[in-house]
């Protein structure tokens, strides 16, 4: 018997400490070349504005086995009056290839993407740290503070963001309680990354939001919201100043803007990619001073979505969450 698991079932048994344990050891799988992880596969629809992402793995050490189907259809809040990004995840027992669950993959993408972070975090910025940017403050936002919170203790967190005053107000009204920490929003990226700690970059923009020279030593940065070859969140004079690490630095090459476009207009080389983060959670020292930026780049793999859900399945079963199904 398979279950299906709906978000509210996966909500009910997915806590952000437990998915930032979960992805430490599935980098720590992947560092030990424990994990079969194909190349993402995207088939375009252009006829409707759409795309379709499918992203098997295998985690031998996890025994978790799976496929995670993201589809992006940019068309389908006007027309059809559903979310723009849908997603699933199967997930098969290693044994024997029997569909051992179908769940809603929404939420436990918000949470595998934040604990991501979080996870680098907890290695990459200094322990002291305790002013917070970040940038964007859109539903994948509340994931990002949820996880960096989970880390360590800040003080205060300066957010910009482009949305109307009641949104703003909406996100520090829900996450303040829910984090322990104040919140400010303020009028300029810059004054969300000065003086800042740990800045985030979340956002949909496609040219640069921050300049490097807005950077104070020391700052550890998320780039976790462009995850495009055309689309970069720091500009070239950041990526110069820090010390790059990636999930994987092949998915970073493949995928994000962020590296692609200086490289191709000549202004860095491949010499940037310090470490990935599998290196960093098995000993690698990429932070030797304090004044060291650090940044951390993220694309995302289908490694953290199938640790995550194998880690659901088992939680449900133990809690008799979900519907059990036969094919």
């Amino acid at each position: 018997m398979a279950i299906l698991l709906s978000k509210k079932d996966v909500a009910d048994v997915l806590t952000m400490p437990d998915t930032i344990d979960i992805l430490e050891k599935a980098f720590i799988d992947h560092k030990n070349g424990q994990v079969v992880m194909p190349v993402r596969l995207n088939i375009p629809e252009p006829d409707h504005s759409g795309i379709s992402l499918f992203m098997p793995c295998y985690l031998k050490g996890l025994e978790a086995l799976g496929i995670k189907t993201v589809t992006v259809y940019k068309d389908n809040p006007a027309k059809y009056n559903m979310p723009t990004v849908l997603g699933t995840i199967t997930l098969l027992d290693n044994k024997t290839g029997n569909t051992l669950a179908v769940m809603d993959a929404g939420y436990l993408t918000g949470m595998r993407t934040g604990a991501v972070a979080g996870l680098a975090t907890k290695y990459l910025a200094r322990p002291n740290s305790k002013v917070m940017g970040l940038l964007g403050a859109g539903v994948m936002a509340k994931f990002q503070l949820m996880a960096v919170t989970a880390v360590i203790k800040l003080d205060k967190v300066k957010v910009f963001s482009i949305d109307k005053p009641e949104k703003q107000k909406q996100f520090k009204e829900l996450m303040e309680p829910a984090v322990g920490t104040s919140i400010e929003f303020v009028d300029s990226a810059q004054k969300a990354v000065a003086d800042s700690d740990i800045v985030t970059l979340i956002t949909s923009a496609k040219d640069p939001i921050i300049d490097g020279d807005w950077i104070s030593p020391g700052t550890h940065i998320n780039g976790v919201g462009s995850h495009a070859p055309t689309f970069r969140e720091p500009d070239t004079k950041t990526i110069k100043r820090s010390k790059v690490v990636c999930d994987s630095i092949e998915a970073c090459k493949a995928e994000a803007g962020d590296f692609i476009i200086p490289i191709h207009d000549g202004e860095l080389d491949d010499s940037l990619f310090k470490a990935e983060l599998g290196d960093v959670v098995t000993g690698t020292k990429v932070r030797t001073a304090d004044d060291d930026v650090t940044f951390f780049k993220s694309v995302g793999l289908a490694l953290q979505d199938i640790s995550v859900a194998h880690h659901i399945y088992r939680k449900a079963v133990e809690a008799g969450k979900g519907m059990q199904f036969e094919f």
